[in-house]
């Protein structure tokens, strides 16, 4: 018979004299990851590799920390590559739609854009100063002065030649008019004179007036050629000043920046503009008026630089976490104003996005959060497929809206991308995207615990200690430090394991801070720990606690003393958000003569998962393979979770079914101060199951509140014995003799400690020994197979052999 695990076996304390502190303040920061070594080596090689898709997936459970992991060792990456460098956006002066993208060295895009400014500023003040100069003034004179004297002389000829032939030219006041009146005694002639003339006289001057006519739109046409002439070389003159205002100022900055050509070029093409446009630097207005009116800043605008990036306060290579990664947040954007009812934008207006800021570095982001914003998950692809950052707006690419816009010049791209996620995300875009393992082919695994030998629980109290000093928390004694260890193996459900959760150790941490103050004292102790523990379990228990309450008041059927055939106390587990607990509930079982079926009520009604329906399918299967190996096994049995009125799900009680199923066959009765836990394969064999902790303590809770008689314990799998650590509170009533857990590793095993009963081995006959549990069981499925043979139909064997006959002939 199974005896009962030593109250030793269900705790395995941390022994503070190994730890060798006295307090955490003793302790160094822990430097690197604890026990994440597979994730730092893909971390080291996928930071290291330039080639690419060598980007980088970061997967484990949340709450592990990764987030703040990743972008430590990044940062401590970063620190020794170079400085990324600047970019910025300046006008396009030949295709104002496409503004050009410059990259320039760290610091240096800021002081171009100061540099450009400065310029604007000196220009306003040069070109103005070098058109008034005596010099031009004289210049100019002289050319207005050469086209009024050309234009009197032909006018004079023209007036000479007129009164030759008796003709005067009169032009019209303030007006470029110009008419032809004959002359008499060296005055015009009047209407009435002219009228006196002889018809042959009218003829003449007719004849001469048209002549003359004729010779003045000549001259005016040559006096406008003269004209462009003139502003031509008015034109000439104002550029050769301008170009002696401006080319020495825009010289020295190309000078400064002779290095780069791009910058060259450009300076080139603003000289040019500005000698096309200097009329806006000799504006009249008064220049105060100006700036305040705007004028002066939306006429110079197109010389403004838009620093995109500006890492001139940076050291080492960019490391940029971007926590909402929508599209515009992603790729960059450019934004509109609304003038007169209409949306317009520049060059100006042109916004960087993470990946702009990270060129050159490292980009941090949320898997999640990045997958459930429309257009960012595509748009990322896309980026890193090209090699190059593309503006453009959602709503255009999909013709949600029409504006004028603009194109700037892609941005290369030099950078890789982390992203930080739980492992299903991961699974399912290597599943469901092919794009997916092209572009992220390196996967950052993060464990999620750690073996519990010395050398790691001295790491995980240096880590403890770091945590201490970031949150500037109290110090912990090296009891308080032991018994964090302790939770640590429970909360990972193995005695050789440590929890690497980092938010749940530093939620801990920080709850036995404000505990330790609150007692006032300067060191976190073991009992902080503890009551931080109780405390967060008191804060989400309140179903557990009403579940124990029903229990006790008879609410629900729960029997923790006496014996009951097909009945037995199955134990399950409920998780409500971070907390979960085990409570007991009751299976029973019914059986009768059938033909080999065992129905699951639960699945019968939806109510079951299949997991839950593969343990049934199990023990059905278990039962024939042992019990009808020679005949048909005639059994029909149902079994139930009783006042179950919600999803069941999991095999964790096929051995509490099994168990319940047999001894209604046997007819023996189980004891009911026993709990059981346990799945089982088709060989008998009870495998381990999850929630061990939870599930033992729910029954010890539920027979605390009954009354503990000294008989009550709980059976389970033996391959879980490592996983036990338990509430003081139970492992005191097992040394005190008043608890029990029953360790099996067959079903035999179980039913024989649930029921007290041998349950008996097959002899080579493939006989059991006489009252054992398995001999009663057999026995009970002989006769239901005896029943249905005595009462199958009259003719059914005719049937059959008619059917086996045709079977043959057939074949």
């Amino acid at each position: 018979m199974t005896q009962a695990l030593d109250a030793d076996a269900l705790y395995t304390p941390c022994d503070p004299d190994r730890l060798g502190f006295q307090s955490t303040a003793e302790l160094a920061d822990l430097a690197g990851l604890l026990g994440q070594d597979r994730a730092e080596e893909a971390l080291h090689f996928g930071l290291g590799i330039r080639r690419h898709g060598y980007n980088l997936f970061v997967l484990g459970p949340s709450g592990m920390g990764k987030h703040t992991m990743v972008r430590q060792f990044l940062h401590q990456c970063a620190a020794e590559e170079p400085v990324a460098s600047d970019w910025i956006y300046v006008a396009n002066f030949s295709h104002p739609e496409k503004p050009r993208a410059i990259e320039l060295a760290a610091g240096r895009g800021s002081a171009f854009a100061r540099d450009m400014r400065q310029l604007v500023e000196d220009l306003r003040s040069a070109i103005p100063n070098a058109f008034e100069t005596e010099q031009y003034h004289a210049r100019l004179q002289e050319l207005h002065e050469s086209f009024q004297e050309r234009s009197r002389e032909v006018f004079a000829e023209l007036a000479e030649e007129a009164e030759k032939h008796g003709v005067t030219v009169v032009r019209a006041r303030d007006r470029d008019e110009f008419s032809f009146v004959p002359l008499k005694d060296e005055r015009p002639m009047k209407s009435e004179e002219y009228e006196a003339l002889s018809e042959e006289e009218q003829q003449r001057l007719s004849a001469v007036i048209t002549s003359l006519e004729d010779k003045l739109r000549g001259i005016l046409h040559q006096r406008s050629q003269w004209q462009r002439e003139l502003r031509e070389a008015i034109k000439t003159l104002n550029r050769e000043v301008g170009m002696f205002a401006v080319g020495h100022l825009i010289e020295d900055l190309r000078e400064k920046y002779s290095d780069i050509t791009a910058i060259s070029d450009y300076l080139s093409e603003v000289q040019e503009d500005v000698i096309d446009n200097l009329n806006a630097f000799r504006d009249e207005e008064d220049e105060v008026v100006m700036w305040e009116t705007g004028k002066a800043e939306q006429s110079f605008r197109r010389y403004q630089v838009n620093v995109l990036v500006d890492h001139s306060e940076a050291s080492g290579a960019p490391v940029v976490y971007e926590d909402m990664p929508i599209f515009q947040n992603l790729i960059g954007r450019i934004e509109y104003v609304s003038q007169m009812g209409t949306l317009v934008t520049d060059y100006m207006l042109i916004r960087s996005g993470a990946l702009h800021r990270a060129n050159g570095g490292y980009l941090v982001l949320d898997a999640h959060k990045l997958l459930t914003q429309p257009f960012a998950w595509e748009a990322l692809k896309r980026v890193l497929y090209a090699g190059e950052i593309h503006i453009e707006s959602p709503a255009e690419m999909y013709s949600m809206i029409s504006t004028v816009t603009l194109e700037p010049e892609p941005v290369p791209l030099n950078v890789k991308v982390i992203l930080v996620g739980e492992r299903y995300l991961y699974y399912l875009l290597q599943a469901y995207d092919p794009d997916f393992a092209e572009l992220f082919k390196v996967q950052a695994d993060f464990e999620n615990s750690v073996d519990s030998n010395d050398d790691n629980q001295n790491l995980y109290a240096r880590l403890l200690a770091t945590l201490v000093r970031k949150d500037e928390l109290l110090h912990f004694d090296r009891d308080a430090v032991a018994r964090v260890i302790e939770h640590s193996r429970r909360a990972v459900e193995d005695t050789q394991k440590l929890s690497v959760h980092m938010r749940s150790i530093n939620d801990l941490l920080q709850e036995a801070d404000y505990w330790a103050r609150q007692g006032g004292r300067e060191l976190v102790s073991r009992a902080d720990v503890q009551q931080a523990i109780d405390k967060q379990i008191y804060r989400s228990d309140r179903v557990q606690r009403r579940i124990v309450e029903e229990i006790r008041r008879g609410t629900l059927l729960i029997d923790t003393a006496g014996a009951v055939t097909a009945q037995v106390n199955a134990l399950v587990i409920s998780e409500l958000g971070r907390f979960a607990f085990g409570h007991p509930s009751r299976v029973t079982a019914t059986v009768r003569v059938g033909e080999g079926e065992v129905v699951d009520i639960e699945r019968e009604v939806e109510l079951g998962g299949a997991i839950h329906s593969k343990g049934v399918m199990i023990l059905t299967a278990y039962l024939a393979a042992r019990f009808a190996g020679s005949k048909p096994l005639s059994l029909a049995a149902t079994l139930v979770f009783e006042q179950n009125y919600g999803g069941i799900e999991g095999d964790s009680a096929t051995i509490a079914e099994l168990c319940a199923l047999l001894s209604a066959l046997a007819n023996i009765p189980v004891r009911q101060s026993l709990a059981v836990t346990g799945s089982a394969n088709q060989r008998g064999q009870v495998q381990p199951v999850g929630g061990i902790n939870e599930k033992i303590e729910g029954f010890f809770d539920a027979c605390q509140a009954i009354g503990l008689n000294g008989e009550q314990g709980v059976v389970i799998p033996s391959t879980n014995v490592e996983h036990l650590m338990l509430r003081e509170d139970v492992v005191a009533a097992a040394r005190e003799g008043r608890f029990h857990i029953y360790p099996v590793s067959t079903v035999d095993e179980a039913i024989e400690v649930l029921t007290g009963v041998t349950a008996g081995e097959a002899d080579a006959r493939g006989e059991y020994p006489p009252e054992s549990v398995n001999y009663k069981v057999k026995q009970r499925l002989e006769d239901f197979a005896e029943t249905r043979h005595e009462f199958a139909k009259p003719g059914d064997e005719d049937q059959d052999e008619e059917h086996k006959d045709k079977g043959d002939d057939a074949s």
